[in-house]
């Protein structure tokens, strides 16, 4: 367990950090390793003299050492290693380089570069992080979460691996995403990184190049059943909430079914979310409000095509529903506006192979009866479906590289003046479309926003800061805003917070051509903007575990909350 804690001062800052650490344990501790920034003082108290180097450096000195090392490596994922290195040798310092960096790093320490890191997890010599639960020690739960390092949790990030970003069950690598999630939280929102839990639960991997490869560091063993599977997420998350009754769980990267299945099942007895589908969904959506605010169309004349009807793409709908219905829209109007295609064609109601969270946004017979093609039987569905459907919003979350070609975007163009596009699949190689082309086929008048960092576009003499719709923008925030309000559950209406939050943030309520997002290196900002709504409608919707009112001293109780990374003095503790 942790040997320190924080002292803080009456106006919430940190002023001080108290162990009983010393000599080589202190220096072994990357919670609370200073390298040579530690003070002569502190040396000679904490048993240090004659471990380091007699020079005394400031954390910016360290920086400008560490970032012209992270330089001189020429690939993407050397320089992931080289920060992830970092962390496990001075967090701190870790923290304070890249939030310097962020635009730079974010996509090397998360999307699209972690994805690289997960499928070298068994080749990569490094050291581990979190918990590994495996499924073969179901019975030892009580003990493995005894043997956890931090003794105080405010957000677990699971992650079973099965379906990692865009490249699929990765097995026990997944432990890397929860890291790396939980690395965006501080970096973004200033979560404290001292008080959260990566969990890579084991259940095992249907991909036969692990279970064949003698490297696999994971439990060899295909993919347990749905019973068993449910089975032992419901020992986990009772065993974690009897030590942790407050805990935010965070899921990431679970199957199609079982994700649908834990949010379901757990979304009114904890306070948790599913980062593929309502994070996604929020970003998405804050993407497409700010969208119609630069189109002039209101959001209840859109029409909606979603390409790709998993997880990710159905919690997108099911978030612009929500708002549809929220301007003034009944379900019934909301839902026939909605388009959606999964790997078997469109959703209709004479399909009989649908899942359950897929149903409630299948088009009707009837209505394609009046198409101007048998879409049960095209080739090219996508192309039908924007042809007849006609839609002003079209949304990736397919994996399918290509997929918005330029008869696709040029048909959808044909009827709408500033066409919403959003290829949100990730990583950037299986991006549906380059915006450098979306830009050309509509003329520079396409709106978008994308899941994978993309470069300035230049078209027509004009720069083009392409969107990028990452999740980033929104989890950091909306897990600052539970934490700090102590929130008992997330509703609805937080979420919405959340998105009317992000939405506000857009550069296009100042200029209708700029971005639909803020920029990476805005997070800190947005993510306060974020944790304030949602902090405020927890209270609205009386599941805020502490007393929040119109008096609240909001920004004190952010400093209350957040955690910096900055050196502060050391104390010895004598207990």
């Amino acid at each position: 367990m942790n040997e320190f804690k924080l002292i803080r001062n009456e106006a919430g800052y940190i002023s001080a950090i108290e162990t009983s650490l010393t000599g080589h344990a202190l220096l072994s501790a990357p919670k609370l390793n200073k390298g040579c920034a530690f003070t002569q003082e502190e040396r000679e108290r904490f048993g240090l003299l004659g471990l380091l180097p007699a020079r005394i450096e400031t954390i910016t000195e360290q920086a400008e050492r560490l970032y012209a090392q992270y330089s001189e490596h020429t690939s993407n994922l050397a320089k992931h290693i080289h920060l992830n290195v970092l962390h496990d040798y001075n967090e701190t310092l870790f923290y304070y380089v890249v939030s310097r960096h962020l635009e730079e790093m974010l996509p090397i320490i998360y999307t699209p570069t972690v994805g690289e890191a997960v499928q070298r997890f068994s080749v990569e010599l490094r050291k581990p992080k979190g918990l590994y639960i495996a499924y073969s020690d179901r019975d030892r739960l009580d003990e493995i979460l005894d043997n956890r390092l931090l003794a105080d949790i405010d957000l677990a990030v699971i992650t079973d691996g099965e379906a990692v970003l865009g490249i699929g069950d990765q097995g026990i690598g997944g432990i890397n995403i929860s890291s790396a999630k939980l690395m965006v939280y501080t970096l973004c929102a200033g979560i404290n990184p001292h008080r959260v839990l990566p969990v890579q639960l084991d259940v095992g991997t249907n991909n036969p190049h692990l279970l064949n490869d003698p490297m696999y560091l994971g439990w060899r063993h295909e993919r347990i059943g749905k019973q068993e599977y449910d089975e032992f997420v419901e020992q986990f998350v009772k065993a974690l909430q009897k030590r942790f009754p407050s805990i935010y769980l965070h899921w990431e990267d679970m199957g199609r079914d079982n994700a649908r299945r834990i949010l379901s099942r757990y979304r009114q007895e904890a306070c948790t979310i599913n980062g593929d589908i309502q994070a996604t969904g929020v970003v998405a959506l804050a993407s497409v409000l700010a969208g119609v605010v630069a189109s002039g169309v209101p959001l209840r004349d859109h029409r909606v095509v979603v390409f790709g009807a998993g997880a990710a793409g159905i919690g997108i709908a099911d978030q612009i529903v929500d708002a549809m219905v929220r301007a003034g829209l009944s379900e019934q109007e909301a839902l026939s506006r909605f388009y959606l295609i999964d790997r078997q064609g469109l959703l209709t109601d004479g399909r009989n192979n649908l899942l359950p969270f897929q149903k409630r946004y299948v088009t009707s017979r009837d209505e394609l009866s009046h198409w101007s093609c048998d879409i049960l039987q095209s080739k090219q569905v996508l192309l039908d479906v924007v042809e007849n459907a006609k839609p002003s919003i079209l949304i990736g979350c397919s994996t399918v590289a290509g997929a918005f070609n330029e008869a696709v975007v040029k048909a959808m163009a044909a009827g709408v003046s500033r066409p919403i596009i959003l290829p949100l699949s990730n990583p950037t190689s299986l991006s549906e479309a380059l915006p450098s082309d979306l830009l050309e086929w509509t003329n520079g008048n396409a709106l978008i926003a994308t899941g994978s960092p993309f470069a300035d576009v230049e078209f027509n003499g004009k720069r083009y800061r392409i969107a990028q719709s990452n999740n980033a923008l929104a989890f950091p925030g909306i897990g600052l805003g539970v934490i700090m309000s102590k929130a008992k559950r997330l509703t609805d209406d937080m979420l919405w917070a959340a998105t009317e939050a992000l939405s506000r943030c857009s550069p296009v309520y100042q200029d209708k051509t700029a971005s639909l997002l803020p920029k990476l290196a805005e997070t800190h900002m947005v993510s306060r903007q974020v944790a304030i709504a949602v902090a405020k409608a927890a209270v609205r919707d009386g599941v805020a575990g502490i007393h929040l009112d119109d008096s609240t001293d909001w920004e004190k109780l952010i400093r209350e909350t957040v955690w910096e990374p900055e050196y502060y003095p050391y104390q010895l503790s004598r207990g």
